[in-house]
């Protein structure tokens, strides 16, 4: 099956666990169609470039996915109707890349940084 990755971003006035609920909501949809979820990540607020419907911030979310075109034409339907997912992007890949991704690996590397005096 294809490999896909996507970006997900949602509502500001979201708590993170409703946020956490969206992706696996949308991932049993996938579930349901023939597809999984590989992996996903939660990567938090985060402030946008621009507003999209009248919010600054969003609720940013990564998924990996190994599905049909079908499932992920459904899953990605169901995103742009929900009222609480602002923009989706979805990008088919080769290969899914080890590891966390790359904004996931920028929080850990402020973690290890020493604090200002």
């Amino acid at each position: 099956m294809p490999l896909y990755e996507h970006v997900m971003i949602a509502r500001q006035d979201l708590s993170n666990a409703q946020a956490e609920s969206l992706v696996e909501h949308f991932g049993t949809v996938l579930a349901d169609n023939g597809g999984n979820v590989v992996e996903s990540e939660y990567w938090g607020v985060k402030t946008m470039a621009y507003k999209i419907n009248k919010n600054r911030k969003g609720h940013y979310s990564f998924l990996k996915t190994d599905a049909p075109a079908g499932a992920v034409q459904e899953m990605e339907r169901l995103m742009r109707l929900h009222d609480d997912v602002m923009r989706v992007l979805t990008i088919k890949v080769d290969e899914h890349v080890e590891g966390p991704s790359v904004q996931m690996q920028k929080r850990d590397e402020r973690e290890g940084r020493r604090e200002r005096r």
